[in-house]
């Protein structure tokens, strides 16, 4: 065979193996149940991502991109345009919903335990009587390459791993599953937690300009709206003060300040905050009295020595703070939750070598999903289902090339553009990833007319960034998320 007719042979093969290639469809599953007086309908999968595709300014279609997974809770015998619905997204970048599914919203709850009364393996699953099922329909996203979320075979996932693909993504599946469903006249929400508060101001924004989809509310969880107000670095001071409160609380928790009040002690950290950040800008112009000053005032609330504070250079970066706060025990603590803690392995590390936050609660969430899905959602998938994936890292943020990422503008452009549109904010006083206070500073950036303001409102609670593993947290933050989303989705 020639050359020539040896490589028309190849590409006849070629074409032939494309032809061959399955187009990707929806793979969904509906099963029906009961919660109490509940009767609901639950649909788990995956669904096909589109977009547009236009080459040489001609139109070709829709392209198939990326299956999306997805769950979603539906009322039974309700009226579809009465009845609100809830999109919700956890955050990461990297995390899949299964935080906020199985630990707050959905009718199914893990039987996880807190701080200190850890859950044993094989850990459970319970009723979640306080489901916010009960106020409105409920549809939780995994991001691309988060849960059984992944780009189509031949599409690049990594095109998705940044701040603006990451929003359209999402938007589009909150408008394609909208619009299957027929609910554009019914209430809509959002609920994002962590990085998702960063997604959910972004997508709250986008479905109103670009689909002209207002939302009635907003609900965010811990939200990360400014990073430069979490992460220290050598270019800003802000979250020096910002974190004191919390490093203040923690010590109080782990009893380093037994004869103290929590809250007159954090109260005294907040007000020191202004004085913390006219110390910090002095720099090398403060004097040797105002050093010694401000080293001890510091180190009293936190908790730490005056030794550690000074050589710190008055900056107690969280991650080190953690490490240090309780090495006289041999113990870290959690960082999204200071009132976890756990051993390492050497007791002279600078940062604590993991989050035992995280270590003990990926395994009864990661547990209870796996059984759930498959045993009573009958779903059935062998792939690795990324709670946290590692792959979507290095996570793009080009659009903030050279300036903080912070998306506090978005939330203030959504809230001008639609007048009737309500927030929530909810907050762990142990949270030592988001802390209180950023948040707060955060909001107080918002360019909204003063009145305005009283659409937002903030709620605290006494435990860490998933503050509804703390078991009298979940129960009035479900009470709270329940009121607000009756509230906002009123007419007239």
């Amino acid at each position: 065979m020639s050359e020539e007719k040896h490589e028309a042979a190849g590409n006849g093969a070629d074409e032939s193996k494309k032809a061959d290639k399955p187009t990707p469809s929806d793979d969904l599953k509906t099963t029906h149940h009961t919660l109490g007086d509940l009767a609901y309908t639950a649909t788990t999968g995956r669904i096909v991502l589109h977009e547009e595709v236009t080459e040489d300014e001609k139109f070709n279609g829709r392209k198939a991109k990326a299956e999306v997974s997805i769950t979603w809770y539906t009322l039974d015998d309700a009226e579809a345009t009465e009845r609100p619905v809830t999109f919700a997204f956890n955050g990461g970048p990297g995390s899949a919903s299964i935080w906020l599914h199985m630990g707050l919203l959905g009718p199914r709850r893990v039987d996880s335990g807190d701080a200190g009364q850890l859950t044993p393996p094989p850990f459970g699953l319970l009723d979640n009587e306080e489901t916010l099922l009960r106020d409105t329909d409920l549809v939780f996203i995994d991001p691309v390459s988060t849960g059984w979320s992944r780009a189509v075979e031949g599409e690049k996932a990594g095109e998705y791993h940044g701040f603006t693909k990451d929003i359209e993504s999402i938007s589009e599946i909150i408008r394609l599953w909208t619009t299957r469903n027929n609910r554009w006249l019914s209430p809509k929400f959002l609920i994002g937690e962590s990085y998702g508060g960063t997604r959910g101001a972004g997508i709250a924004e986008y479905l109103q300009t670009r689909f002209g989809m207002a939302l009635n509310g907003v609900m965010f969880i811990a939200p990360a709206f400014n990073m430069e107000t979490l992460y220290h670095t050598t270019r800003s001071d802000l979250p020096n003060p910002l974190f004191l409160p919390t490093y203040a609380a923690t010590a109080h928790y782990h009893g380093l300040h037994p004869d103290r009040e929590l809250d007159d002690l954090v109260a005294e950290a907040r007000a020191y905050a202004d004085e913390y950040r006219a110390v910090l800008a002095k720099g090398q112009n403060l004097t040797p009295e105002e050093r010694a000053a401000a080293v001890a005032k510091i180190a009293s609330l936190a908790g730490v020595s005056e030794e550690y504070v000074d050589q710190a250079n008055l900056r107690l970066e969280h991650t080190r703070y953690y490490a240090e706060l309780l090495r006289h025990k041999r113990l870290v603590t959690g960082r999204l939750d200071t009132r976890f803690t756990g051993p390492t392995d050497r007791y002279n590390r600078e940062q604590m070598p993991y989050d035992p936050f995280l270590v003990g609660t990926d395994g009864p969430y990661t547990a209870a999903l796996q059984y759930y899905l498959r045993s009573e959602l009958e779903y059935e998938n062998e792939h690795v289902y990324e709670r946290i994936s590692r792959a979507v890292h290095p996570w793009s943020y080009k659009e903030f090339e050279g300036e903080a990422v912070d998306v506090i503008g978005k939330l203030g452009n959504v809230m001008r553009l639609n007048p009737f549109l309500e927030v929530h904010v909810a907050m762990g006083r142990y949270d030592g990833g988001v802390p209180i206070e950023a948040i707060e500073y955060t909001l107080d950036q918002l360019e909204i007319p003063r009145e305005d303001r009283a659409r937002i409102e903030t709620k605290s609670y006494p435990a860490g960034h998933m503050m509804y593993v703390h078991e009298e947290s979940r129960l009035r933050q479900s009470a709270d998320l329940s009121e607000f989303v009756r509230r906002a989705s009123r007419r007239g």
